[in-house]
């Protein structure tokens, strides 16, 4: 009983310390500009405001930008996943001498600099004419997350047993219908979590956002970066622009903590 607390104790100390930084940009949202630079900080001795959220949506359609976040995260999440799971079954259930090395691979492409491949895919994208779409920037988070969402998908489906997709065979489903009414079905929670995951992924993405969309295509990432300019760095407006960014996500985590945690804990088949 009294180890059970003592994990506990420092379980909460430990997500207290993650969410401290999301509590005190939410604190900093309501406070006006001198009150966010106050040297010692101010906790709650202040007035709060909502100044700032007034100037940030007087200043930025944030509707705007909110909606291109959420088609851009769930337009890349589906383009993976139709890309994602026929590349992981084939991986699970038929793999070859090359499959071990051609997953390293995959996930090796993780460890490159995204700046090192910047100036070709932007040249590209010039001349496609996919600058600042939503089109373009869904084909780059897509490529971006594809390789997480094969090696969650791979491990997922390789849990699943191969008889069973055996015994759809001899009863003559085509590759179409075995992926989409056996492996599918068996394999929705982990669908779910890898989706989710990458949505949360594609929605904090700044670095590709920043670079390749400006104004019809930009989502709240660069909606936050438009509060930094060079007469400074306004902290209230800037924290209450985060805070409009982050809130969305945060509830999508919250309300589907359990089943991301179930899809990337549990097994395919129990």
């Amino acid at each position: 009983m009294k180890k059970k607390i003592i994990i506990t104790f420092f379980a909460w100390l430990f997500s207290l310390l993650i969410f401290f930084p999301i509590l005190w940009m939410i604190i900093t949202s309501f406070k006006t500009e001198i009150d966010a630079v106050a040297i010692p900080p101010l906790f709650f001795s202040f007035e709060p405001t909502l100044e700032n959220y007034g100037i940030v949506q007087e200043r930025s359609n944030y509707l705007k930008f909110a909606q291109n976040s959420v088609i851009i995260s769930f337009g890349s999440s589906i383009l993976g996943l139709l890309l994602s799971i026929p590349i992981a079954w084939s991986m699970a259930f038929h793999p070859t001498k090359r499959t071990k090395g051609t997953l390293l691979w995959i996930l090796s492409t993780k460890m490159m600099p995204p700046v090192g491949v910047l100036i070709p895919i932007y040249l590209i994208f010039r001349d496609f004419s996919l600058l600042d779409t939503q089109l373009g920037i869904v084909i780059v988070l897509c490529f971006v997350n594809l390789p997480i969402m094969i090696w969650l998908l791979y491990s997922y489906f390789k849990e699943i047993p191969n008889e069973i997709l055996e015994a759809v065979r001899i009863d003559g489903a085509s590759t179409l219908q075995e992926i989409l009414y056996v492996l599918v079905p068996l394999s929705l929670p982990g669908i779910a979590s890898t989706s989710l995951l990458c949505i949360v992924l594609a929605w904090n993405e700044a670095f590709w956002t920043l670079n390749l969309t400006s104004i019809d295509a930009a989502p709240l990432t660069t909606f936050i970066a438009s509060y930094s300019s060079p007469e400074g760095l306004f902290y209230a407006k800037l924290s209450a622009a985060s805070t409009l960014s982050v809130l969305p996500v945060l509830f999508l985590g919250w309300f589907t903590q359990k089943q991301l945690v179930r899809g990337l804990t549990f097994g395919a088949v129990k």
